[in-house]
């Protein structure tokens, strides 16, 4: 689901929000969750959504699968996202045969 579509959605739903106003909700909402995500203490908890949270992973030694020669890749920054148990359950419960189904997987 891209961007535009999440907008849709959220314009249809309701008559009160016109699709450019949802976009302007939706990318203000998305703009302050990487804002918070720059302070600290690096980290969004979205109750029955899910965490987001900045950590730093350790550089390691990588391998180039084409030439299969060792690659040395430094530490960085990433955001890790761990759902929370309403969106656990509600994943849990979809068809391993529909989720098969589904493009791009």
């Amino acid at each position: 689901m891209t961007k535009k579509e999440i907008v849709k959605r959220i314009s249809d739903s309701t008559e009160e929000l016109t699709q450019l106003k949802a976009k302007e909700i939706v990318q203000k909402t998305l703009d302050t969750i990487i804002e918070a995500l720059t302070e600290s203490p690096h980290r969004i908890e979205l109750r029955n959504f899910g965490v987001f949270e900045v950590r730093r992973r350790k550089p390691r030694v990588a391998r180039n699968p084409k030439t299969n020669a060792k690659v040395q890749v430094p530490a960085k920054n990433v955001v890790t996202f761990k759902p929370g148990k309403e969106m656990e359950d509600l994943i849990q419960k979809i068809n391993a045969k529909a989720l098969a189904e589904t493009p791009n997987s």
